[in-house]
């Protein structure tokens, strides 16, 4: 499990999941260690927690959860109630919207996002730690004339600005994009076999390592993939990477 950092592209930390526990009791450790004073953490619904909430604002750091079955009732809710307020185009509640639209190679989305303060009348609100707002993200994607609508809710401790809301919940994805796609892609993580003792950890330290160091370089105008190799083929580069004089 990685914390990423997605203004600056680099890993901040990792911690290993034990096999016998889950990434709920392994988030609130990860937390820990990092400075999140005024950062917004967004987790996947897994990590939809109260007490995972409690954790990141003790950090001074504000939280974008996604609601999804595992908190079936809250999503039930808080969904029936946004989408209730979208029917009748939100008249008599007080929110922020904003619209982005996005296309390249055949492919149109269209993202809204909704967020709203009004969340008096939700009654678990005292169990999230210092609730604001519900937001709520459309994805319409339109893929050489196939057309596609996915909804998703929110529980947030930011305050009702719709622009702030979409920076965090769309930015949330770039995890997928800019770490995971990587590391498979350009270093071969999900190939490798390595499962002895603490070998395959430590090998994933050197990857986080190693990216970090290459998304950092802005010396050559070219791919991760490119960078790699060219920093095993170039020692000097390699050395200029790793910060050495040369």
């Amino acid at each position: 499990m990685s914390a990423w950092a997605r203004e600056n592209g680099l890993v901040l930390g990792q911690f290993k999941v034990d096999e016998k526990s889950n990434e709920i009791t392994a988030i609130p450790e990860l937390l820990r260690v990092l400075e999140l004073s005024g950062c917004i953490v967004t987790i996947d619904a897994m990590g939809t927690q109260k007490a995972i909430a409690a954790e990141i604002r003790n950090a001074d750091a504000d939280y974008v959860l996604a609601l999804k079955g595992n908190h079936e009732n809250v999503h039930e809710e808080v969904g029936s109630f946004l989408l209730d307020a979208r029917g009748r185009k939100f008249e008599g509640v007080e929110h922020d919207y904003f619209e982005s639209v996005d296309g390249d190679h055949g492919r149109i989305e269209t993202r809204r996002y909704w967020i709203t303060g009004e969340i008096d009348w939700f009654a678990d609100r005292s169990l999230w730690e210092d609730l604001r707002s519900f937001g709520m993200v459309e994805r319409i994607r339109d893929i050489d004339g196939e057309v596609t609508t996915e909804t998703c809710f929110f529980l947030c401790s930011i305050p009702p600005k719709a622009r702030l809301f979409a920076e965090a919940a769309r930015g949330h994805w770039s995890v997928e994009n800019s770490l995971h796609w990587i590391l498979d892609v350009c270093f071969g993580e999900d190939q490798s076999r390595t499962r002895s003792g603490y070998a395959a950890q430590n090998l994933n330290i050197l990857r986080h390592f190693s990216l970090n160091l290459l998304k950092r370089d802005t010396s050559r105008k070219c791919g991760i993939k490119s960078k790699r190799k060219l920093a095993g083929w170039d020692p000097s580069y390699l050395l200029s990477l790793m910060g050495a004089e040369i």
